[in-house]
């Protein structure tokens, strides 16, 4: 009978992982299986001595995958599918004339919204006038699990557009477990695009992580 994890970014969710892995090697048993790799990619990091059952369980899966991975990695969160969100959002600097900035102040009018209106232009007018700068990326997109549809992990990584992208080859790289991840080009307009706010704001949100896991910046060039 398949068992069921939920909520494994908060303490409630490692305390039931804990209690289940008591007595127990692993999730299914005495070996290491794709069961362990799912709910490994689901716990945002290792888990406190508090949960001790837990803590040796990510310590044995994270040994054995040290082999498949012998590059260094740097360590990267991106906020997706069943991560906490933040208690509080961190105040980033509004672009004139965005709508956000009016609602501080009461209802935006006829008058507020076309002088926004006239701004976004004048913005967009003058980012066409100067020559901008482009950069070439290498994305890695990885799916939840070897069940995605990476078919359809593509057509949704592809659907975001925005000006200044453009998507290039791609191609499917084996990560382990029957697991594979999309390897995809794309070149941006280093004025119009971040590649950044590209990963957060739109491949690791609905509707894309119903696929998409999460994203890597393998490479950034430019041009």
């Amino acid at each position: 009978m398949a068992v069921t994890f939920s909520d494994l970014h908060t303490e409630a969710g490692l305390k039931a992982l804990d209690a289940f892995l008591s007595g127990k090697t692993y999730i299914s048993g005495d070996v290491l299986t794709k069961d362990d790799i799912k709910v490994y990619a689901a716990v945002l990091e290792k888990p406190s001595d508090a949960f001790s059952h837990a803590c040796k369980w990510y310590e044995r899966v994270s040994s054995s995958l040290a082999s498949s991975f012998p590059g260094k990695a740097a360590g990267v969160r991106i906020a997706g599918k069943g991560a906490a969100a933040p208690a509080v959002e961190p105040k980033k600097e509004v672009p004139a004339g965005d709508d956000d900035d009016l609602d501080l102040f009461g209802d935006e009018t006829e008058e507020d919204k076309k002088a926004a209106e006239e701004r976004e232009a004048a913005k967009k007018s003058s980012a066409k006038k100067k020559e901008s700068g482009k950069s070439s990326v290498l994305l890695d997109v990885k799916p939840w699990d070897d069940e995605t549809d990476m078919k359809k992990l593509e057509e949704a990584v592809r659907s975001v557009e925005l000006p200044g992208l453009f998507w290039g080859a791609s191609k499917l790289v084996a990560v382990g477990y029957g697991i594979k991840k999309l390897q995809i080009m794309l070149t941006i307009v280093d004025d119009l695009v971040s590649v950044d706010d590209l990963i957060e704001e739109r491949l690791t949100v609905e509707p894309c992580n119903e696929w998409i896991q999460s994203c890597d910046i393998v490479a950034f060039n430019k041009i």
